[in-house]
């Protein structure tokens, strides 16, 4: 049958199983709204701002492993999408944002909201289509979930003109899409896999790295038995937080600037590093040329062009991380006399790691009366369910939640960790919550990150979405501060927020629950009666106004010159 462009939108959404899309409406997406108001099938959330919207719907991407879908008007509309795109391409979440755009008869004549979204966004996205003609429609669609959801996944964007939004034609939605240019490599090769199992067999020092691709892939579960198969130390990135249970003996907790002790230890006493579905981001290497020293490396990922890209690599692998470790998994269980006397091997690197546990754990100093913001994230990990799903935003609150929280589970850790976006951890941990209604979503965020987003509580109210926000408030620009403090004399230039906000009053005039601790014995009494109240809760906690996080490795420096005390 016969339908308009907007109407064929809607539908290629819902063969793409998308039961729920975040939008702003517009001048040039009325007519796709106006489709919205008719169809069923397809819920609908309005935010207060068009970047509070994308980041929610890459937060509900990354907490269920959907595609996100964000709709936006042309112009200003379109471009107040552009950090949660950027966020989304940096830290690899599939994503479909489809922006209006006038009509193809005035693209260039600077009409009235019109920018060159495509432009614009083609840094930022993994392929970006702009529709000329309706009938182009649908397998514009199919091909833009195809390219988010494959691969390295990431955004797709799609402008919309008008005149297709209006313009009918017979919907067809294609079975399959082939892209000639587009081939992920899905399957690891065999050979390669093998050939790592023999590396790892003759190393004496080995460490897992994990990135955030074995989240991505869903392939927690083929890292755990992998790992204990050979007995393997795990280090995680912030991305691939939950991706290995850090209650595990094995864990290592993360790696990096601000990474625990031993991890930063094993990976500079390693002698074969097996890197699984990461990238060698600079907050993880350190100074290059002193990153894992005396170190073989294996690489695995889907990406080929993260491979070598800012490390050498001695053995790659490109293939969906999954496919991979499966492969790895069985090789191992072919040569089970090699697995036991190499892990017998291993006795005296477990040894040195256990006594740089030892040297070193993760602390803080405890205080009488003043609230240490380590201490609240303890308690909302002590307070809060196993499964609970913890949104960031992006500061020292950030490093603290993924130091202390102690993640156990993939896809429960959400955080902005290539772009390091301000104002995420509200509209993600609301994105989140949409797509799990009945779990437990917290919201951790500084003072100044809230402030970025926190028209959102509005929708979550609105929405009757019961994320629960913890402020951790120093009134600083806290992470910025901490660098001009250790760094600059301490002149804290344009990092003090003392202007006095009560986030209670705000709390309320949103229609959501405020409360407020100041000293440390309120604390746990704060967050259980948070978590108690029915609907979204803004948490404040005045914390100590300059608590470092450490350990921290300077920029420039190598991961064992790591300061580690105050």
């Amino acid at each position: 049958m016969k339908m308009n462009g907007a109407r064929i939108l809607l539908e290629c959404l819902k063969k793409e199983g998308v039961d729920l899309m975040f939008g702003y409406p517009g001048g040039t997406v009325i007519n796709i709204y106006d489709e919205i108001h008719k169809i069923k099938g397809i819920r609908h959330i309005l935010p207060r701002h068009e970047q509070g919207g994308t980041f929610a719907a890459e937060g509900y991407a990354r907490a269920t492993g959907k595609v996100g879908v964000m709709l936006a008007t042309s112009g200003p509309g379109a471009t107040n999408t552009v950090t949660g795109i950027a966020n989304a391409y940096m830290d690899s979440i599939p994503m479909v944002i489809i922006t209006g755009q006038v009509s193809t008869n005035l693209i260039g004549n600077d009409a009235f909201q019109e920018v060159d979204i495509i432009g614009i966004t083609r840094p930022c996205t993994k392929h970006s289509f702009l529709v000329r003609d309706v009938n182009n429609l649908a397998t514009i669609m199919k091909k833009a979930f195809y390219i988010a959801r494959t691969g390295r996944p990431g955004p797709v964007l799609v402008d919309v003109p008008k005149d297709v939004q209006i313009a009918e034609t017979e919907f067809v939605y294609p079975e399959t899409i082939e892209l000639r240019s587009y081939k992920p490599t899905v399957g690891g090769h065999l050979k390669q896999t093998e050939r790592a199992i023999s590396m790892i067999f003759e190393a004496k020092r080995p460490v897992v790295y994990v990135g955030g691709g074995v989240v991505l892939a869903d392939a927690s579960a083929e890292l755990f038995k992998f790992c204990k198969a050979l007995d393997l130390p795990v280090t995680t990135t912030l991305m691939g937080l939950g991706a290995y249970p850090e209650n595990d003996v094995n864990s290592l907790r993360i790696l990096g600037m601000h990474g625990t002790y031993y991890a930063n230890m094993a990976v500079t006493n390693c002698d074969l590093l097996i890197a699984v579905g990461a990238r060698f981001d600079d907050r993880v290497t350190g100074k290059l040329a002193t990153f894992a020293p005396t170190a073989k490396i294996i690489h695995i990922d889907v990406d080929p062009t993260s491979i070598k890209k800012n490390v050498r690599v001695d053995l790659p692998i490109v293939g969906d991380v999954k496919d991979v470790l499966g492969k790895m998994i069985k090789e191992a269980d072919n040569n089970k006399d090699k697995v036991k006397s190499f892990k017998a091997a291993l006795k005296p690197w477990h040894k040195d790691i256990a006594e740089w546990k030892k040297k070193y754990p993760l602390s803080y100093k405890q205080t009488s009366s003043i609230i240490k913001p380590q201490y609240v994230i303890e308690k909302l990990r002590e307070l809060s369910d196993e499964d609970a799903i913890l949104a960031t935003d992006v500061g020292q609150h950030q490093i603290w939640a993924a130091q202390f929280f102690n993640v156990n589970q993939p896809r429960t850790f959400l955080t902005s960790g290539g772009l390091g976006s301000m104002g995420f951890g509200l509209p993600a941990a609301m994105g989140a919550q949409a797509g799990f209604p009945k779990r437990q979503v917290i919201a951790i965020c500084g003072d100044g990150g809230f402030q970025m987003n926190m028209q959102e509580i509005a929708t979550l109210v609105q929405n009757r979405l019961p994320v629960k926000v913890a402020i951790i408030n120093n009134n600083f620009l806290g992470m910025v501060r901490q660098w001009q403090e250790l760094f600059f004399d301490r002149r804290y230039s344009q990092t003090c927020m003392e202007f006095p906000i009560d986030f209670i009053k705000l709390a309320e005039a949103f229609g959501a629950t405020g409360l407020q601790a100041t000293k440390r014995d309120e604390v746990e009494d704060v967050i259980k009666k948070g978590f108690a109240t029915p609907g979204p809760v803004i948490m404040e906690f005045k914390v100590a106004r300059e608590e470092k996080v450490l350990p921290m490795v300077p920029a420039g420096a190598s991961l064992n010159e790591m300061v580690l005390n105050a």
